[in-house]
Protein backbone atom coordinates (compact mmCIF):
# COMPACT_ATOMS: atom_id res chain seq x y z
CA UNK A 1 0.00 0.00 0.00
CA UNK A 2 1.30 3.46 -0.94
CA UNK A 3 0.86 6.98 0.43
CA UNK A 4 0.89 5.79 4.04
CA UNK A 5 1.11 8.19 6.98
CA UNK A 6 3.27 7.72 10.06
CA UNK A 7 1.81 9.99 12.74
CA UNK A 8 4.08 9.02 15.65
CA UNK A 9 7.87 8.69 15.44
CA UNK A 10 11.11 10.00 16.90
CA UNK A 11 13.16 10.86 13.82
CA UNK A 12 14.11 14.48 14.52
CA UNK A 13 17.78 13.98 15.40
CA UNK A 14 19.41 14.71 18.77
CA UNK A 15 16.34 16.07 20.57
CA UNK A 16 15.08 13.06 22.58
CA UNK A 17 15.75 9.31 22.83
CA UNK A 18 15.12 8.82 19.10
CA UNK A 19 17.52 9.31 16.18
CA UNK A 20 20.94 10.29 17.49
CA UNK A 21 22.37 11.86 14.34
CA UNK A 22 21.22 13.44 11.10
CA UNK A 23 22.57 10.42 9.20
CA UNK A 24 20.45 8.06 11.31
CA UNK A 25 17.40 10.27 10.81
CA UNK A 26 17.88 10.20 7.04
CA UNK A 27 18.29 6.42 7.11
CA UNK A 28 15.01 6.18 9.02
CA UNK A 29 13.30 8.38 6.44
CA UNK A 30 14.65 6.05 3.75
CA UNK A 31 13.16 3.06 5.59
CA UNK A 32 9.83 4.86 5.83
CA UNK A 33 9.90 5.73 2.14
CA UNK A 34 10.66 2.14 1.13
CA UNK A 35 7.66 1.04 3.24
CA UNK A 36 5.33 3.23 1.18
CA UNK A 37 5.15 6.09 3.69
CA UNK A 38 4.79 9.48 2.04
CA UNK A 39 3.68 11.70 4.94
CA UNK A 40 5.24 11.76 8.40
CA UNK A 41 4.33 13.71 11.52
CA UNK A 42 7.50 13.79 13.61
CA UNK A 43 6.68 13.79 17.33
CA UNK A 44 9.60 14.49 19.69
CA UNK A 45 8.92 13.77 23.34
CA UNK A 46 7.94 16.47 25.78
CA UNK A 47 7.90 15.25 29.36
CA UNK A 48 8.75 17.45 32.30
CA UNK A 49 11.99 16.55 34.09
CA UNK A 50 12.80 13.96 31.43
CA UNK A 51 12.46 15.38 27.92
CA UNK A 52 12.59 19.17 27.98
CA UNK A 53 14.64 20.02 24.90
CA UNK A 54 14.03 23.68 24.07
CA UNK A 55 11.40 24.00 21.37
CA UNK A 56 13.72 26.32 19.44
CA UNK A 57 16.28 23.53 19.11
CA UNK A 58 13.62 21.04 18.01
CA UNK A 59 12.38 23.42 15.33
CA UNK A 60 15.93 24.08 14.17
CA UNK A 61 16.70 20.36 13.89
CA UNK A 62 13.39 19.72 12.15
CA UNK A 63 14.11 22.46 9.61
CA UNK A 64 17.54 20.96 8.87
CA UNK A 65 16.05 17.48 8.49
CA UNK A 66 13.31 18.78 6.20
CA UNK A 67 15.89 20.52 4.03
CA UNK A 68 17.99 17.36 3.69
CA UNK A 69 14.88 15.27 3.11
CA UNK A 70 13.89 17.50 0.18
CA UNK A 71 17.39 17.12 -1.26
CA UNK A 72 16.99 13.34 -1.06
CA UNK A 73 13.31 12.77 -1.86
CA UNK A 74 12.18 16.02 -3.43
CA UNK A 75 8.51 16.70 -2.70
CA UNK A 76 7.68 12.98 -2.55
CA UNK A 77 8.04 12.80 1.23
CA UNK A 78 6.11 15.33 3.32
CA UNK A 79 7.29 16.09 6.85
CA UNK A 80 5.27 17.81 9.58
CA UNK A 81 6.26 18.68 13.14
CA UNK A 82 4.27 17.55 16.14
CA UNK A 83 4.95 16.50 19.72
CA UNK A 84 4.36 13.48 21.91
CA UNK A 85 3.08 15.32 24.96
CA UNK A 86 3.26 13.45 28.26
CA UNK A 87 0.06 14.36 30.07
CA UNK A 88 0.25 16.62 33.10
CA UNK A 89 -2.04 18.96 35.00
CA UNK A 90 -0.88 22.08 33.15
CA UNK A 91 -0.63 20.73 29.60
CA UNK A 92 -3.51 22.88 28.34
CA UNK A 93 -1.72 26.03 29.54
CA UNK A 94 1.46 24.86 27.79
CA UNK A 95 -0.43 24.30 24.55
CA UNK A 96 -2.38 27.56 24.76
CA UNK A 97 0.91 29.38 25.33
CA UNK A 98 2.34 27.79 22.16
CA UNK A 99 5.24 26.43 24.23
CA UNK A 100 4.86 23.03 22.55
CA UNK A 101 3.24 22.23 19.19
CA UNK A 102 0.13 20.34 18.27
CA UNK A 103 0.19 17.84 15.39
CA UNK A 104 1.22 19.70 12.25
CA UNK A 105 -0.38 22.92 13.45
CA UNK A 106 -3.81 21.28 13.78
CA UNK A 107 -6.03 20.94 16.87
CA UNK A 108 -4.84 17.34 17.36
CA UNK A 109 -2.54 16.58 20.32
CA UNK A 110 -0.66 13.28 20.63
CA UNK A 111 -1.11 12.58 24.34
CA UNK A 112 1.02 10.08 26.23
CA UNK A 113 0.46 8.66 29.71
CA UNK A 114 2.59 6.69 32.14
CA UNK A 115 2.27 2.92 32.12
CA UNK A 116 0.65 2.93 35.56
CA UNK A 117 -1.88 5.65 34.71
CA UNK A 118 -5.35 4.90 35.97
CA UNK A 119 -8.44 5.52 33.91
CA UNK A 120 -9.77 8.42 35.98
CA UNK A 121 -6.60 10.50 35.46
CA UNK A 122 -6.60 9.79 31.73
CA UNK A 123 -10.28 10.71 31.48
CA UNK A 124 -9.71 14.02 33.30
CA UNK A 125 -6.80 15.01 31.07
CA UNK A 126 -8.70 14.07 27.92
CA UNK A 127 -11.75 16.03 29.06
CA UNK A 128 -9.59 19.07 29.84
CA UNK A 129 -8.06 19.00 26.35
CA UNK A 130 -11.40 18.57 24.58
CA UNK A 131 -13.06 21.31 26.63
CA UNK A 132 -10.37 23.72 25.44
CA UNK A 133 -10.87 22.85 21.77
CA UNK A 134 -8.12 20.27 21.33
CA UNK A 135 -8.52 16.80 19.81
CA UNK A 136 -6.51 14.27 21.83
CA UNK A 137 -4.95 11.20 20.26
CA UNK A 138 -4.06 8.71 23.00
CA UNK A 139 -0.55 7.53 22.12
CA UNK A 140 0.06 3.75 22.11
CA UNK A 141 -3.05 2.98 24.14
CA UNK A 142 -1.98 -0.67 24.34
CA UNK A 143 0.70 0.30 26.90
CA UNK A 144 -1.72 1.29 29.66
CA UNK A 145 -2.97 -1.84 31.47
CA UNK A 146 -5.39 0.07 33.71
CA UNK A 147 -7.06 1.64 30.67
CA UNK A 148 -7.07 -1.23 28.20
CA UNK A 149 -8.32 -3.86 30.66
CA UNK A 150 -11.89 -2.72 29.97
CA UNK A 151 -13.16 -1.91 26.48
CA UNK A 152 -15.71 0.32 28.18
CA UNK A 153 -12.85 2.62 29.21
CA UNK A 154 -11.75 2.97 25.61
CA UNK A 155 -15.28 3.64 24.43
CA UNK A 156 -15.65 6.28 27.17
CA UNK A 157 -12.50 8.12 26.06
CA UNK A 158 -13.71 8.13 22.48
CA UNK A 159 -17.14 9.35 23.59
CA UNK A 160 -15.45 12.34 25.25
CA UNK A 161 -13.69 13.11 21.97
CA UNK A 162 -10.38 11.28 22.02
CA UNK A 163 -8.93 9.09 19.29
CA UNK A 164 -6.87 5.95 19.89
CA UNK A 165 -3.46 5.13 18.41
CA UNK A 166 -1.47 1.90 18.64
CA UNK A 167 2.06 1.13 17.52
CA UNK A 168 2.69 -0.86 14.36
CA UNK A 169 5.01 -3.21 16.25
CA UNK A 170 2.26 -4.01 18.76
CA UNK A 171 -0.08 -5.04 15.94
CA UNK A 172 2.70 -7.26 14.57
CA UNK A 173 3.25 -8.97 17.93
CA UNK A 174 6.56 -7.37 18.90
CA UNK A 175 5.26 -6.67 22.40
CA UNK A 176 3.87 -10.14 23.03
CA UNK A 177 0.76 -12.13 22.31
CA UNK A 178 -1.50 -10.40 24.86
CA UNK A 179 -0.82 -6.97 23.36
CA UNK A 180 -1.24 -8.32 19.82
CA UNK A 181 -4.59 -9.86 20.82
CA UNK A 182 -5.67 -6.53 22.35
CA UNK A 183 -4.81 -4.68 19.13
CA UNK A 184 -6.78 -7.21 17.10
CA UNK A 185 -9.76 -6.78 19.45
CA UNK A 186 -9.49 -3.01 19.09
CA UNK A 187 -9.65 -3.35 15.31
CA UNK A 188 -12.50 -5.87 15.37
CA UNK A 189 -14.51 -3.56 17.64
CA UNK A 190 -13.82 -0.56 15.37
CA UNK A 191 -12.11 1.35 18.19
CA UNK A 192 -8.78 1.96 16.46
CA UNK A 193 -8.24 5.33 14.81
CA UNK A 194 -4.52 5.64 14.06
CA UNK A 195 -1.32 3.61 13.83
CA UNK A 196 2.20 5.00 14.21
CA UNK A 197 5.59 3.37 14.18
CA UNK A 198 6.86 5.09 17.34
CA UNK A 199 10.22 4.38 15.70
CA UNK A 200 13.37 5.49 17.52
CA UNK A 201 16.39 4.01 15.73
CA UNK A 202 17.60 2.08 12.69
CA UNK A 203 18.55 -1.01 14.70
CA UNK A 204 15.78 -1.24 17.29
CA UNK A 205 12.26 0.13 17.39
CA UNK A 206 12.62 0.64 13.66
CA UNK A 207 10.13 2.06 11.15
CA UNK A 208 7.85 -0.87 10.24
CA UNK A 209 4.64 0.50 8.76
CA UNK A 210 4.97 -1.53 5.54
CA UNK A 211 4.81 -4.87 7.32
CA UNK A 212 1.99 -3.58 9.52
CA UNK A 213 -0.02 -2.47 6.47
CA UNK A 214 0.38 -5.92 4.90
CA UNK A 215 -0.79 -7.61 8.10
CA UNK A 216 -3.77 -5.28 8.50
CA UNK A 217 -4.84 -5.79 4.89
CA UNK A 218 -4.73 -9.54 5.39
CA UNK A 219 -6.74 -9.42 8.61
CA UNK A 220 -9.07 -6.45 8.08
CA UNK A 221 -9.16 -5.78 4.34
CA UNK A 222 -7.91 -3.03 2.06
CA UNK A 223 -10.57 -0.41 2.77
CA UNK A 224 -10.16 -0.64 6.55
CA UNK A 225 -6.37 -0.44 6.29
CA UNK A 226 -6.53 2.55 3.97
CA UNK A 227 -8.90 4.31 6.38
CA UNK A 228 -6.56 3.84 9.36
CA UNK A 229 -3.23 4.45 7.59
CA UNK A 230 -4.21 7.05 4.97
CA UNK A 231 -7.63 8.66 5.28
CA UNK A 232 -7.75 9.20 9.05
CA UNK A 233 -4.25 10.74 9.21
CA UNK A 234 -5.12 13.03 6.31
CA UNK A 235 -7.81 14.48 8.56
CA UNK A 236 -5.08 15.62 10.97
CA UNK A 237 -3.27 17.50 8.21
CA UNK A 238 -6.56 19.04 7.06
CA UNK A 239 -7.54 19.70 10.70
CA UNK A 240 -10.88 17.93 10.40
CA UNK A 241 -12.17 16.63 13.73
Amino acid sequence: MKNLFDIHCHIVPAVDDGAKTMDMALQMLQMEYEDGVRSIILTPHYRREMFETPQEKIERQFALLKEKSEEKFGKKLRLYLGCEFHANMTMVDTLLGKERPTMGGSDYVLTEFSGATDFSFARERIYDLVSHGYIPIVAHVERYPQIRKDMGNLEALRDIGAYLQVNAGSILGEDGFAVKRFCKKLMKNNLLDFVGTDSHRTNKRIPNLGACAEYMEKKMGHDYTERILVRNPQRIIENIG
